[in-house]
């Protein structure tokens, strides 16, 4: 039986594909990102990607999250390259307006996938990096759950923890090659580790190629990180009126308009310990007090 959501999903599935097609095909004309924003995934990257490519210097991918080096990159650099703007724009922006203009995507996945770093490297060794940190604890909690509320999730946070390990184990194998559904969606803790996956990026990319910020600074002083960010990317100070005055946040789970849960403050003091040492060794990596 045919049903409506099933010819939506085949039209939408049409459609996506045929923009794929037509992206690649035109991919010498596209220009390569200048910056990619690897992370962290509930650190804000969704509201911070938002506030940049809206700055009239930088242009946005045809989508924010476009995966290709996580669980795209058999597709090729022909298929990443068509999902950026035209070399056209930049021409127009530089010679005729006589500004900048920039382009760049974020997925936050790619700073916690191994294989992920090497493959930036090859491609793009020139490429700036942004990332936000969140305070692990309330990055886990908030990831666990979104995780909840699109249906991925049924364990208790207690109990997703404990069996973390083991379910992203075993994904291992797949991630070189495929889509490894339970190491990104359910890798709750580990992906608060940042100083073991800094350093895996550091073997790769010098530190000056970082901008590493506090999401919890942007949350309170948008302006300012956002500044900081333009100037590191080299484009003008342009603040949009919105974040002179409040942090807008665009993504939130689905639930955010019903009763929210809360972390059990004995969870919560267990992992204050957990993280404890795993924090000073990225205060000693980066030369900076988090105060986590």
């Amino acid at each position: 039986m045919v049903t409506l959501h099933g010819v939506r999903k085949r039209t939408k599935k049409l459609y996506q594909s045929t923009a794929q097609v037509y992206q690649t095909t035109n991919s010498m004309m596209r220009l390569m990102p200048d910056f990619i924003m690897i992370g962290v995934a509930r650190g804000g990257t969704t509201s911070f990607y938002n506030y940049l490519i809206e700055h009239p210097g930088i242009g946005s991918a045809a989508k924010k999250e476009v995966h290709y080096f996580d669980y795209h990159f058999h597709k090729g650099t022909a298929w990443y390259r068509g999902h950026f703007p035209y070399s056209l724009r930049k021409y127009y922006a530089e010679n005729i307006r006589k500004s900048d203009f920039i382009t760049g995507e974020a997925s936050p996945y790619y700073m916690y996938h191994p294989y992920v770093p090497e493959r930036i490297a090859k491609v793009l060794p020139n490429v700036k990096l942004l990332v936000l940190l969140r305070n692990p604890i309330e990055r886990a909690f908030s990831h666990y759950s979104w995780e909840v509320s699109w249906g991925n999730e049924t364990l208790s946070f207690e109990e997703a923890i404990d069996c973390e390990e083991e379910r992203i184990q075993k994904d291992f194998p797949r991630l070189a090659n495929h889509y490894a559904h339970n190491h990104q969606h359910f890798s709750y803790i580990s992906r608060g580790l940042y100083a073991e996956q800094l350093e895996a990026w550091f073997k790769f990319f010098p530190k000056e190629q970082f901008l590493i910020q506090k999401s919890e600074d942007m949350y309170t002083e948008p302006a300012a990180t956002y500044k900081q960010a333009l100037e590191f990317l080299g484009v003008p100070y342009i603040v949009p009126e919105k974040l002179a005055k409040e942090y807008k946040q665009y993504n939130q789970p689905k639930q955010a308009g019903s009763k929210k849960t809360k972390l059990n403050p004995a969870t919560r003091e267990r992992l204050t310990e957990y993280y404890k040492p795993h924090n000073e060794r990225l205060y000693a990596l980066l030369g900076r007090d988090f105060g986590w």
